[in-house]
């Protein structure tokens, strides 16, 4: 289908919906210091409002992409930022831990299906070649609700407190949800509609036996998690706490975060566009940057200057559209009719990895800190974060051999991937 005005007027809806999510995904991660004195909380018990959130996100993706295969785009987004709103709602009023955590799993269900039903209307209403790039600016808009929230959202937390700030991102959510209702067209008729009906196991196995598609997952399980971890939780605390930087440092580098972002986004949509055999090089390289800058970090024993953490923020900003190379993998080895159960089965990959590292933080944490203690130290925080050593070792090996796989499918299909330089003189990848 051309991508006409009508197309990017219906992306631009989902877009912002998108980015409204993105807000209510981040928003505790500038709220971590008043939750812990809202609800009494240790690093455990913080890390567990977030892994509540990402645990039942994670849990709903491969449902939710199965209905969004069979229900279209409009009706999950419409739901998805109902239950978002209702969630930071509920979240507004909350004084005791079970209610909070009810409301991060309310967050956590409707955020699930947002994303991917946007790729999937990406993928229904543009032209192949303007994929990655439109999939790469959707999460480049997505991003910039991590500005909004070390900013905005910030702001109204520290001047009006938190039911004013939940209050008003309920209220937020609540437009979201009118915009989708009403801005999304009905989607196209898609060939093959009866694959969207299979049984849910027959039907996520067959969406996921791709090698492809297996790599997919690997590079979202790989890429994006140290920008999750930090981004969502441990950032703040570690920045003013252990790295000696006031709040509007810390607030300046998760904005750094979100920045590099979204420059490289549009640069790697681009790249994967025009090289569609070397995606997975992009991958191993922002995987190598990563390590390279947590290493740099957590080695020296003493604070690093507020240019060394700059230079972290924007490495493992990149990290976030790295991960949707993911999502391209998917939709290269995926019939239209099973694309939205794919991409939901990639993008648990990168969901997976943060619980874990955003858990494993927490629980060393309190492990290596005296009892009862609520700020952590940076020995402590050195310990924390070298366990996230653990899911960057298991995506890189998990990506090495599903692309030594994809290939040696590419290669009996008739399409081997040519040598670097090679593919390089050719800028199509052909």
């Amino acid at each position: 289908m051309r991508a006409g005005r009508s197309a990017m007027a219906v992306w631009a809806v989902a877009a912002a919906v998108y980015l409204v999510a993105v807000v209510h995904r981040t928003s505790l991660g500038v709220a971590g210091v008043e939750a812990v004195e809202r609800f009494s909380l240790g690093a455990t018990g913080l890390a567990m409002f977030s892994v509540m959130q990402l645990a039942v996100y994670a849990g709903l993706q491969i449902p939710a992409g199965q209905a969004v295969d069979r229900f279209g785009p409009r009706a999950l987004l419409t739901t998805g930022a109902a239950v978002m709103a209702a969630g930071q709602g509920l979240l507004a009023i909350a004084d005791d831990v079970p209610t909070a955590l009810g409301a991060r799993a309310l967050l956590g269900g409707g955020d699930a299906a947002i994303f991917i039903s946007a790729c999937r209307l990406i993928a229904e209403r543009f032209p192949a070649r303007r994929i990655p790039v439109m999939v790469q600016v959707t999460g480049l808009v997505g991003q910039s609700g991590q500005i909004v929230s070390a900013l905005a959202v910030a702001w109204v937390l520290h001047t009006e407190g938190w039911q004013a700030a939940f209050g008003t991102l309920a209220l937020v959510g609540v437009a979201a949800t009118v915009a989708a209702a009403v801005g999304l067209a009905p989607r196209p008729a898609v060939p093959g509609e009866r694959a969207a009906r299979e049984r849910f196991v027959p039907a996520v196995r067959a969406a996921a036996l791709p090698a492809g598609t297996r790599l997919g997952y690997w590079t979202h399980f790989l890429t994006p998690f140290s920008f999750n971890v930090v981004a969502l939780l441990w950032g703040v605390p570690f920045f003013v706490t252990a790295q000696g930087r006031t709040p509007g440092e810390a607030s300046l580098l998760l904005t750094a975060m979100t920045v590099s972002a979204i420059t490289a986004g549009p640069l790697i949509g681009h790249w994967t566009s025009r090289h569609p055999l070397r995606r997975s090089w992009v991958v191993l390289a922002s995987a190598t940057a990563t390590l390279a800058v947590w290493v740099t970090l957590l080695v020296p024993s003493t604070p690093r200057p507020l240019g060394q953490l700059v230079v972290f923020a924007v490495v493992i900003g990149a990290g976030g559209p790295v991960s949707l190379v993911g999502i391209d993998f998917a939709r290269t080895f995926t019939s239209m009719d099973r694309l939205g159960t794919a991409t939901g089965f990639v993008n648990t990959g990168g969901f997976t990895s943060t619980i874990a590292g955003v858990l494993a933080v927490g629980v060393v944490l309190e492990l290596v800190s005296p009892p009862g203690t609520t700020s952590y130290s940076l020995d402590a925080y050195r310990l924390a974060f070298a366990v996230l050593l653990v899911p960057w070792v298991v995506g890189v090996v998990g990506v090495l051999r599903s692309r030594r796989r994809t290939r040696r499918y590419l290669a009996d299909a008739g399409t081997p991937v040519p040598p670097l330089r090679e593919a390089l003189r050719r800028p199509r990848g052909a």
